[in-house]
């Protein structure tokens, strides 16, 4: 066992030196090493991304609530219940609860 550990640190070893010397090779060129994402903006398009893909999701379910709630299921937990029995998925692809249909009919700015 020993001798695989100690090649092991060795390969280690090896790897790291090979990586100091291609950075340092690098940052001779000029070349700026780092992180360079301005995190608030990066941030900010995450948010935007999920919002429009929040949205695109509950657009395309709204309907299908609207045709349960045609059909006499009023409550939210009954239209979830009704989602989950036609096997559509919830938005982060689990069993549809109560207050996931509220966010959606929120979302679209829709009442019961």
């Amino acid at each position: 066992m020993a001798p695989y550990a100690a090649l092991a640190e060795k390969e280690r070893r090896l790897i790291s030196e090979r990586t100091r010397a291609a950075l340092a090779a690098k940052k001779t060129q000029g070349v700026r090493l780092g992180n360079r994402t301005n995190l608030s903006d990066a941030r900010a398009k995450g948010v935007t991304a999920n919002r429009a893909t929040a949205s695109a999701f509950a657009s395309n379910v709204i309907p299908v609530i609207r045709e349960v709630q045609v059909g006499g299921t009023a409550s939210f937990q009954g239209i979830a219940n009704a989602l989950n029995a036609h096997g559509m998925r919830a938005p982060r692809g689990g069993a549809w609860h109560a207050t996931s249909v509220r966010n959606i009919i929120n979302r679209e700015g829709s009442t019961l």
